[in-house]
Formats: C-alpha cells, structure tokens, sequence
C-alpha cells in the first residue's frame, strides 16, 4: 500500500514539476514578445526622429541581457548552477546535518 502511495506522490510531484516548467516556458516567450514589439517601436522612433545618434541600442543590448538570463534559467543552459535540483540537495544536506547535529546532543 505505502508502494503505491509513494509511487502516486512522486507521478504528482512530476505533474508538478512539469507544469512549472511549462508556465516558465510560456513566461519567457511573452517576455520575448515584448522585447521584439518593444524594440521594433524603439528602432522606428529612434531612426525617424534622431537617426544621426543611434540609441536603441543601449535598450536593446541592456534587455537584451535580461532576456538572456531568463533563457538560461528556463531552459537549463547550466543544469548544475543553482537550479531546482541544486536547491533540493542543499536543503536535504541542511536537514541532514541538522539532524546529525541533533542525534549527537
């Protein structure tokens, strides 16, 4: 019976998981519609009223970073850098000590 419980939570918690993963995806291609449609706008009022200075770029190099890093944490670029499996294993070291901790008291 507790086989069948614990294999039934960890198809939630994969469910879970999953879900959370697609509502990042989702998040971060609104957040490139935005940049392409932000940007598009900046371009055109940047050429059109002062094209002798070109300063979308500083908007679009600027957001563009942020861009960047909201890609490489929805997409796992760097699986072994803080992600969410990184936290779990700090949180169970944690418990772990502490319960060390406590059994030498």
């Amino acid at each position: 019976m507790e086989v069948i419980m614990d294999t039934k939570n960890t198809e939630y918690e994969k469910y879970q998981r999953a879900k959370k993963q697609v509502k990042e995806i989702k998040g971060f291609y609104s957040h490139l519609l935005s940049y392409v449609l932000v940007m598009a706008v900046l371009i055109f009022i940047n050429l059109k009223y002062t094209p002798q200075y070109l300063w979308f770029f500083w908007s679009l190099f600027g957001w563009g970073i942020g861009l960047l890093f909201h890609a490489i944490r929805t997409f796992n670029f760097f699986p072994f850098f803080l992600n969410d499996d990184w936290e779990q294993r700090k949180i169970k070291q944690y418990i772990d000590e502490e319960n060390r901790k406590n059994k030498l008291e």
